[in-house]
């Protein structure tokens, strides 16, 4: 058994969020049970929780606002989002219908200028998850494809290098190690201090433990659980979760 951990769930579906939390105590862990993202983030206020699981479907506040909210009290929040949308589907949602490009490997430099483009302002250019060891270089490779077409392009490596003003249209290319819900509260957090030109995120790449053709295979580099997933899977996983 894991180390015991302070877990909030958050989930509308009541029987859902009894059974999630039922289990989660039999493995020792102290939770808490929302049913709204307006509880939620009056929960975070109040106490600090080594990890949270959140259904993006709730009643007023969704989840996905409500991750927001409480990110800007509480940045280094370990969530997660539960969802039976694909990754593409959520980040529309978050976009609040804003324009949204996938990149398809093997990258190529027209197609990386083609949808940085065409997405236009404000736009979100969305990268696959990377697995192999060659790819961690794609960050440098789209800077440099971008700029070697006369693109302004800032390439931030670290959350601590977030600029707090960028130059109308340069492109944003947010090649983190976080979960790609977190690069996306600082797509949102580069909107709300007037930036309007296209970003590119790029999802870290897997651990070879994320490999498997699994519900809950690409939870560390998305931080989106896909639904249905196993509860025992996720009880296993926890540890690396919260990490």
């Amino acid at each position: 058994m894991t180390q015991p951990l302070r877990i909030l769930v958050v989930d509308d579906d009541v029987d859902n969020a009894e059974s999630l939390t039922e289990l989660l105590e039999m493995e020792g862990h102290s939770v808490s049970t929302v049913y709204s993202g307006e509880d939620a983030i009056r929960a975070a206020i109040q106490q600090d929780f080594d990890i949270s699981f959140m259904d993006v479907i709730l009643p007023g506040m969704n989840g996905v606002e409500s991750f927001m909210q409480i990110h800007r009290v509480r940045p280094q929040a370990r969530i997660y989002m539960m969802t039976g949308y694909s990754v593409e589907q959520l980040l529309i949602q978050a976009l609040n219908g804003g324009a949204l490009g996938v990149l398809e490997k093997p990258f190529d430099p027209e197609a990386i200028l083609k949808l940085t483009t065409s997405v236009g302002r404000s736009g979100l250019v969305l990268a696959p998850p990377l697995g192999k060891t060659d790819d961690l270089n794609m960050g440098r490779f789209i800077h440099d494809t971008l700029k070697d077409h006369g693109m302004r392009c800032r390439h931030v490596t670290q959350a601590s290098s977030m600029p707090q003003r960028l130059v109308n249209d340069e492109v944003l290319l947010l090649d983190l190690p976080t979960p790609l819900i977190e690069s996306m509260q600082m797509f949102k957090q580069a909107q709300a201090l007037g930036h309007r030109a296209q970003t590119v995120i790029l999802p870290h790449p897997r651990q070879p433990q994320d490999m498997s053709q699994s519900p809950l295979n690409d939870v560390t580099v998305t931080g989106i659980i896909n639904k249905p997933f196993d509860p025992l899977q996720l009880i296993n996983k926890l540890s690396q979760l919260a990490a």
